[in-house]
């Protein structure tokens, strides 16, 4: 069994050392001169040029049209699958390829924890730390592609969990069926928005709604998933995230950064 992990990153960073990893290294066209040895988003058939706006999607789409494997996924580098149940520890924790292909033989998806937004919808969390108008376009759009896909869109919108960071493991056929079926959404998406004017933080709406699309697309479509524990690698603003998370709430203060 041929599982590749990708692990977005734009830049040189510890990764993984079992072979089902592949560091991809995401935006090089827009910095031709860095050299990380890892993989480039920017070979074959890709939109490497968009990451400021699709953040690690430029991987997934990468991999969609040139990579060939049995089963796709998606890491970064800062954050790792991981069977432990904490969201911190060594790189002796991360998802080893044998733990992978056990799990990919019961499963048709393999997802991080879905995070618990507990006292908001998906929406209105949506609303108050970005803007719910993005879901509203990315709703009239679906309406307009594939409207069988509204009645799932508008209850993941109601609900109070969501899987995030675009992290999943799948098999290639399915990945396949996900990106044909995103990726337009998203390019609509996209050129409804004049994204170079933003500030860059915002620009990356994409990457974002696209975070929600995935809940959308498997519901949909039935699919049985198993959740399991990931890993961060990095400082653990769990303080800020917290305040944002109720400052957004209660005050609708937007983010304007990430924690």
């Amino acid at each position: 069994m041929d599982i590749k992990i990708l692990v977005a990153s734009h830049k040189k960073a510890e990764m993984p050392e079992d072979s089902m990893y592949l560091p991809v290294h995401v935006g090089r066209a827009l910095y031709p001169d860095k050299e990380f040895g890892y993989q480039s988003d920017a070979e074959g058939d890709n939109i490497s040029i968009k990451n400021p706006y699709y953040c690690e999607l430029t991987a997934l789409y990468w991999a969609w049209k040139n990579l060939k494997a049995d089963y796709v996924g998606l890491a970064h580098y800062r954050r790792h699958f991981s069977l432990k149940t904490v969201h911190r520890g060594g790189w002796n924790s991360v998802l080893t390829g044998k733990q992978a292909e056990i799990l990919c033989r019961k499963h048709d998806i393999i997802l991080p924890k879905k995070r618990n937004l507990y006292i908001e919808t998906v929406y209105s969390h949506y609303d108050h730390t970005f803007f719910g108008e993005q879901f509203d376009r990315t709703r009239g759009i679906i309406s307009r592609r594939c409207p069988e896909y509204l009645d799932a869109f508008d209850k993941k919108m109601k609900s109070r969990s969501e899987h995030l960071f675009n992290m999943f493991i799948m098999k290639k056929m399915l990945f396949d069926q996900y990106c044909e079926w995103m990726f337009p959404i998203l390019e609509e998406l996209e050129a409804s928005y004049d994204l170079k004017s933003m500030e860059p933080f915002q620009a990356r709406l994409i990457g974002r709604v696209s975070e929600r699309l995935l809940d959308v697309w498997i519901n949909k479509n039935q699919l049985k998933y198993k959740e399991v524990g990931y890993i961060y690698f990095g400082k653990n603003n769990m303080h800020k995230k917290i305040w944002g998370f109720l400052m957004a709430a209660i005050f609708h203060k937007r983010y304007k950064q990430s924690f």
